[in-house]
């Protein structure tokens, strides 16, 4: 068997809005989706430097359907560079660039090979004697077992399984393409290269099973280095290895504040865990999210000043790195030794009024109808998602349940 290398790729989401950092700051949010183009962009270049034989993505190569044929041109640009470089690119659709969902298309080079979507396909490279195998998605969802279809192994060749997929199921990721890792198995191939999952993940060593995970994390559920996996095949013997490629990233960090901690501690304490975080993304641009944490006589007063309180906590990363962006400041205080501070509306009973148990029912059902007629004004699809305001309707009648509290005079 030959000696050879290929780059396994998956979930490029190109197009992506990144939804929660456009209400927030339109301008960050065009920094991370410029970063989801770059970061393809650097996959080429590696593979080209590393002359790799070819490249797999294993599906959701666009985000969704276009606006405008400006990602399809991206994408063109991209892989016409492999096809100078004679690299040849095998890709399969998956629910986010299903058949039935992108209705625009441009003219791709001659080296890249689609999978079909009707049955499972092959494709075979004679001078390496390789066969990859591997079906897209026709539509959105797929709810069947697509791997139980897949042909047999050709016999004394390399072969390579190409499918988006949950498996058995990989929150919060959609249950597509279910199957277990003994159906992957019963194939008989030497290499399965899975899509869908964001995260990286080795899911079997014998035959590799792998989630490269994404190119660029989209959100703050997505923290952390991104990349693709370079698999380097000698005499049979598998190895495969990381390449961080993402140009952006998530993070999350947790500050513990402590009773005696005035604000100048507290933006001390903020400095002192984002440092490390800073130097770990390497110059990336990063948008943090900060959750400060723990008993504080300063409860009442940061939850009523939340925004001058966040406009500090953002100056205090800048002081880490000039690239850090304050994503959400989450406030998990409570307040110390049981305080409760006196104000106009000290013999309101406001906790009562507002009910113990948030949120009842009718309260919750009006705050996501609040939030739907909200999520059909937004600009440029911003609001289409499960979390149109990045942030779940208990959380947000929560935060206001504490706001109000807090500027009445009273804290719990």
């Amino acid at each position: 068997m030959a000696s050879f290398r290929f780059i396994h790729a998956a979930d490029l989401h190109l197009g992506s809005p990144f939804q929660g950092l456009a209400l927030k700051d339109p301008d960050i949010a065009a920094i991370f989706a410029e970063a989801s183009r770059k970061a393809f962009s650097a996959l080429v270049s590696q593979a080209i430097e590393l002359k790799v034989d070819f490249v797999v993505i294993a599906g959701d190569v666009y985000d969704g359907d276009w606006k405008d044929n400006k990602i399809g041109l991206f994408f063109n640009r991209e892989v016409a560079r492999l096809d100078r470089a004679g690299i040849p690119v095998y890709l399969l659709r998956g629910n986010h660039d299903a058949e039935s969902v992108i209705t625009k298309t441009i003219s791709l080079p001659a080296n890249v090979h689609e999978f079909p979507t009707a049955r499972p396909g092959s494709f075979r490279l004679d001078h390496l004697k390789v066969a990859l195998h591997g079906q897209g998605f026709a539509d959105r969802s797929a709810n069947d077992n697509l791997a139980l279809n897949y042909p047999g192994p050709e016999a004394g060749w390399f072969n390579i399984g190409v499918l988006h997929t949950s498996l058995t199921g990989r929150e919060p990721h959609a249950p597509y393409a279910p199957c277990s890792v003994n159906d992957l198995k019963s194939r008989g191939y030497d290499y399965w290269a899975l899509g869908h999952v964001h995260e990286y993940e080795e899911v079997a060593s014998d035959p590799p099973i792998i989630y490269p995970g994404n190119l660029q994390g989209r959100s703050i559920r997505e923290c952390g280095a991104k990349g693709a996996m370079l698999v380097t095949v000698d005499d049979g013997v598998v190895r495969h290895e990381r390449v961080i490629v993402d140009e952006a990233r998530f993070g999350q960090v947790d500050v513990a504040v402590a009773e005696s901690d005035d604000l100048t501690a507290i933006l001390r304490k903020v400095e002192e865990v984002v440092m490390p975080v800073a130097d770990e993304t390497e110059g990336r641009p990063l948008a943090l999210r900060v959750r400060l944490s723990g008993d504080s006589p300063l409860y009442g007063d940061i939850i009523a000043r939340r925004q001058d309180v966040r406009d500090e906590v953002q100056a205090a990363c800048h002081r880490c790195h000039e690239d850090i962006w304050l994503e959400k400041l989450e406030l998990n205080l409570k307040p110390a030794n049981g305080l409760d501070l006196d104000g106009d509306l000290s013999g309101l009973d406001l906790s009562a009024l507002i009910g113990k148990e948030l949120p009842a029912q009718a309260l919750l059902e009006e705050a996501v109808a609040r939030i739907s007629e909200i999520a059909v004004k937004l600009p440029g699809g911003t609001g289409a998602s499960d979390l149109p305001l990045d942030v779940d309707a208990r959380d947000l009648l929560a935060e206001a349940r504490q706001l109000l509290l807090a500027r009445a005079g009273r804290a719990e």
